[in-house]
């Protein structure tokens, strides 16, 4: 067993990877003995992040509010606290917070062989968001 004492500080979402407020907190980093990476992310209302994917698929799981999620050409849905989404491997999509509620989810992603966890491309437009 190894006990992290370390404190990692709160980092705000970088603007070229989300719109709105939005706070990420890591939990696990990936290292030579594990490629996962696990963060708790904090979406104020309105929020979200901007298209991506995922080498090796994501999951995420709804702690607190409502998300909206979207994978490229699907269907807008929202996904209540206590519920999760596993995005496929490669799958575009995005996710964030309702207008109206705060939102936390934990994502649990596994890093490729470069420790690439994420591919990034452009914001969801507002148009895309309210669909």
């Amino acid at each position: 067993m190894l006990v992290i004492r370390d404190r990692i500080e709160t980092t705000s979402g970088p603007a070229d990877r989300f719109s709105g407020t939005v706070y990420i907190d890591p939990i696990a980093t990936p290292s030579e003995a594990s490629r996962i990476s696990a963060s708790s992310v904090h979406f104020a209302p309105g929020a979200r992040t901007a298209w991506h994917a995922h080498p090796n698929g994501q999951t995420i799981f709804i702690t607190e509010g409502i998300a909206r999620v979207q994978r490229r050409g699907g269907p807008l849905e929202e996904i209540n606290t206590g519920e999760r989404v596993f995005f496929e491997p490669g799958e575009d999509h995005w996710h964030g917070a309702t207008p109206n509620r705060f939102m936390t989810h934990l994502s649990l992603v596994e890093v490729d062989d470069h420790g690439n966890n994420a591919t990034w491309g452009s914001h969801v437009t507002d148009e895309q968001y309210g669909a």
